[in-house]
Parts: structure tokens; sequence; C-alpha cells
């Protein structure tokens, strides 16, 4: 299930993001008693403005690797004064900023909204959408981080990287192909826009999308966005050391938009809440749960969501619960 590009209904009226799942995830993400939340990709401050507002007891921790992000989460969050804590960087470093500011080294609840936002995908100038042309850059932080812009790596990765990015990351079956593809490309010109790399793609995949689905492209954009921001590596990371970022009771949602996101999730929520990450280890043998889920299978967008909020229809939200 990979997340498609909502650049469509676009307006000068158009909310910076659109929380997807809002009341659902307040619910598998903060209760009353809760004192630190962190909103690990807080974006335009969507879903932390929610949880200050009902709960005013509660003091946020927000951080984005997108400069833009915060600007705005600090024009959204403002009011809420010194309950807030903005900064620049990766959740999976989460220990280091909570350090930082001073927080204890555990804390009530954990939120991520894994992906790109809706602000990101309708700004041409950050390369993340090929429904319009820009310089193709893709990346999260384009400051604060030494991170290539999706042009220099397509233009200096080898036939071999690109078939893995395009095959692992984009599930696509065409990868090899379209990986020579490319290479062809550079041979002529440098690829350095969004139009050019959609050009490249279609080449191989078409550019006709069936009813219904995605366009043909869409998988190996995303492969590449994912290459350049080391998406999977930030969440591996995180998912492996967010127990010890948890008080006892505290809980933790995470909203993905991809399977491939999601079956990390879902994997390691399930050793948590099970003892083991080997379903076939007999009961006996398993460890004491450390954790225990929520709901038994994702949280999705309902209709009338999906209607009024398109982005919503590719979400996936699973929540746990430290014991």
């Amino acid at each position: 299930m990979f997340e498609r590009e909502q650049n469509d209904q676009r307006s000068e009226s158009k909310p910076w993001h659109r929380p997807v799942l809002l009341e659902e995830t307040l619910e598998g993400w903060v209760y009353s008693e809760a004192k630190y939340l962190v909103d690990g990709t807080v974006g335009g401050g969507g879903h932390s403005e929610a949880a200050l507002e009902r709960y005013p007891n509660v003091r946020l921790l927000g951080l984005d690797r997108d400069l833009d992000a915060l600007a705005e989460a600090g024009k959204t969050l403002a009011r809420f004064g010194d309950r807030v804590h903005l900064r620049q960087g990766s959740y999976a470093r989460l220990d280091q900023h909570l350090a930082a500011i001073g927080w204890p080294a555990q804390v009530d609840g954990i939120l991520l909204d894994l992906g790109v936002s809706s602000h990101q995908l309708d700004t041409a100038e950050r390369g993340f959408s090929f429904r319009m042309d820009g310089a193709l850059d893709m990346r999260f932080a384009q400051a604060g981080e030494d991170t290539p812009t999706a042009a220099e790596l397509v233009n200096q990765a080898s036939e071999e990287e690109l078939t893995g990015w395009f095959r692992e990351w984009g599930e696509e079956r065409q990868a090899k192909r379209v990986a020579r593809a490319i290479l062809r490309w550079r041979e002529r010109e440098r690829i350095d826009t969004t139009a050019q790399l959609l050009a490249c793609f279609e080449s191989v995949l078409g550019s006709r999308t069936p009813k219904g689905r995605v366009h043909p492209a869409t998988r190996c954009f995303q492969a590449l966005r994912i290459a350049v921001n080391r998406e999977f590596e930030h969440i591996d990371t995180f998912l492996a050391q967010f127990p010890a970022w948890l008080v006892s009771g505290g809980q933790i949602a995470i909203l993905s938009f991809h399977s491939l996101e999601d079956r990390r999730v879902k994997q390691r929520f399930r050793a948590l809440a099970t003892g083991t990450d080997d379903p076939n280890v007999p009961l006996m043998d398993r460890d004491d749960p450390t954790f225990s889920l929520l709901h038994r299978k994702p949280i999705t967008g309902s209709e009338e969501e999906i209607e009024q909020n398109p982005r919503a229809r590719s979400a996936l939200l699973r929540a746990a619960k430290k014991r």
C-alpha cells in the first residue's frame, strides 16, 4: 500500500497540512494524566495543537527535520507559550533532544506521522511531487543535515544502487529497466528536475494511470525520496530504542502511509506485545511482554474523512501502551 500524491484540490486557503485520523490518534496517544508528550514529526502542528487544547497540563516537544514545518508549527502553537518546545532534528535521536531541553529521559506519549506532508507535495521547488515541475530536491532537511539532494543521488548512483532502491523500497517489478533508463539519460544530460525524472520513468513504465491506481512513476519517486532521507534508517533506529523513552503506562501512536513503513511498526509492536519477534517460539520460552496493543488491527480512515482529506485513504494507525 503506497501513499498517493495529493496535489489536486490545491487552493490559497488550503491548510498547510491537515492532520489525518486526528481523534483516533489522540485516543491512542495522550490521556488526562500525561505531562510530557513528544510529536516526533510535528509538521504544521495539527496533532500537537489538538493535544495541547484538550490536555491543559501537557507540555510538548515537537521535532521535525524540515525547517519549513517548524516555522509553521511555531505559528500554530505560539499561543501555548512555554508549554511547547520545538527543535529541528530526527525522532531517532529523541534521547538527545530530551536532554537538551532538560526534560526527563522518559515521557508519557510519543507520536510519529511518517511520510511526506501535504505542504511538501504542494511546493514545487521541494521536488517531492511529479505533478509539478521543480528542482529535484526531496530533502526533508534542506539545512542542518548533510543530506544529498535527489538530483545528486540519481546522477551519481550506480545501476546496482538504483535497482536496489526501486526494487526494495519501491517494490517496482521493472526496477532494473528503470535504473538502466536513468543511466542512458545521464549519458545525454543531467537529471535535475522532476519533469526530467518523470519522463525517464515514463519511458519504461508508461504514463497511463489505470482507474483506481496510482501513476506508474509513484513507486520509484517514493523509493528515491526514501533513499535521499534515509527514512528506514531513522524508523528502524527509533523502533529499536523507543521503549526506553516511555514511562510505564506511556503510549505510542504511529501513522504510516505505505506498507514498508507499516510492516516495520507492526512487527516491532507485535514483538513487544508477545515477548518475541518469532511467532514460532513456544509461550513458555517467551519473555514477558513489555507492551500491550491498543488495537488488534490498524485503524484506517472513515469514508467521510477520506472524502474530505484524500490523504487519509492510505493512512494506517497503530498504537501501543507500555506496561
